[in-house]
């Protein structure tokens, strides 16, 4: 049985959008923005969500618990521009029903 999630996404340009994220499909915040549409095609998710950009940076404005944060994406935000200590790589945080309510906000393009 699927359970879709509620989470809050502010674009690049500061529009907050109300979106449905499946649990039951392995699916990404990044590919969730995407396929929501929510930022420019080609600006987000360039490496395809391996962690080696960071195209799909976000900034995590509620206090879901998330996992722990990667190697791989530790040293990819220690490289990227706009990092805060809220910083994340959307492509690194999988749609889970504990992650409903999730708010974020989309870094500016680098």
């Amino acid at each position: 049985m699927s359970q879709d999630i509620t989470i809050k996404i502010t674009d690049r340009e500061g529009v907050t959008h109300e979106v449905q994220a499946p649990t039951d499909m392995a699916m990404n915040l990044m590919e969730i923005v995407r396929s929501y549409e929510l930022a420019e095609e080609g600006t987000i998710g360039i490496c395809g969500g391996m962690a080696m950009c960071a195209s799909c940076q976000c900034y995590v404005n509620s206090d879901h618990e998330l996992p722990e944060m990667s190697m791989d994406e530790d040293m990819m935000l220690a490289e990227a521009f706009h990092v805060k200590d809220n910083s994340r790589l959307g492509c690194q945080i999988q749609m889970t029903p504990e992650l409903d309510g999730l708010e974020v906000e989309l870094a500016p393009e680098s």
